[in-house]
């Protein structure tokens, strides 16, 4: 759209010459809006989506061998994981390679993680999603053992997560993770419901609303592949999106009818 209204000011402005002037201008701002901040060079998408896959899979893998031996629980979750993806039969293998690449018993994830950093590290949500599909993988098996989440506190540290953000974080994953598909039967729904959320049955309306609405800004499809998040693993954001609103929901019904 800009790109047009650029084209048609330019020529206003300068003349013929500016019609390429206001064009380029226009360009510029709608790959901006298209993109954010973080991603508004499209040419740079594909080295983001490639750096950010291999970086998951190989910290899955090392995630997965940190208590000495890959569970078949953990093998299942990585399978269903490139299910959900729809990946085709060469990037599957290709995941396969980078999972067991991370869990062989020398390998150095460090300087995986620098790689990430500096290709990913400008965008919060990105080493947020990284640090969430870590966590579900963690709790593939229903908990995380000391030698995972000692694994993923140091990832994390990496990342710059200072403990009492990456606590706040794990939390939250654990309790959106109870409402997956749907449920909301648990005698400890509400309050799983408000942890989902980070928030508390103190918080105000405003409150809720806004907490709401941060964590289904930073699950949106949209805004994810534009930063640079695969299109392929946003199935899994969308996965986690949809227990967000199911805890939203009854936080709002519960306080509709205590009113």
């Amino acid at each position: 759209m800009f790109r047009i209204l650029g084209a048609f000011v330019g020529f206003f402005i300068f003349g013929f010459l500016g019609i390429f002037l206001g064009y380029f201008v226009g360009s510029f701002i709608d790959r901006f809006n298209a993109y954010g901040s973080v991603g508004m060079n499209p040419f740079n998408a594909a080295r983001r989506q490639s750096v950010f896959l291999e970086t998951t899979f190989i910290l899955m893998g090392k995630l997965a061998k940190a208590d000495g031996r890959v569970s078949e629980t953990e093998v299942s979750h990585v399978e269903q994981f490139m299910q959900k993806l729809g990946m085709t039969r060469e990037h599957r293998l290709k995941a396969i390679a980078l999972f067991k690449q991370g869990s062989s018993v020398n390998y150095d994830i460090y300087p995986q993680i620098n790689e990430f950093l500096s290709v990913c590290g400008a965008s919060g949500n990105l080493k947020q999603m990284l640090l969430v599909y870590l966590i579900i993988m963690g709790l593939s098996d229903g908990q995380l053992n000391s030698a995972e989440e000692n694994l993923l506190r140091e990832i994390a540290g990496r990342l710059g997560y200072h403990h009492a953000a990456f606590d706040h974080l794990l939390d939250m994953v654990k309790n959106q993770m109870h409402f997956a598909g749907g449920q909301t039967s648990s005698p400890s729904a509400l309050e799983d419901a408000y942890r989902a959320l980070g928030i508390s049955k103190d918080s105000t309306d405003q409150e809720v609303k806004r907490a709401y609405r941060k964590l289904m800004s930073q699950y949106h499809p949209d805004k994810l592949m534009g930063q640079g998040v695969p299109e392929e693993m946003v199935a899994m954001a969308t996965e986690q999106a949809k227990e967000v609103q199911t805890a939203y929901d009854l936080i709002k019904k519960n306080r509709e009818q205590n009113r």
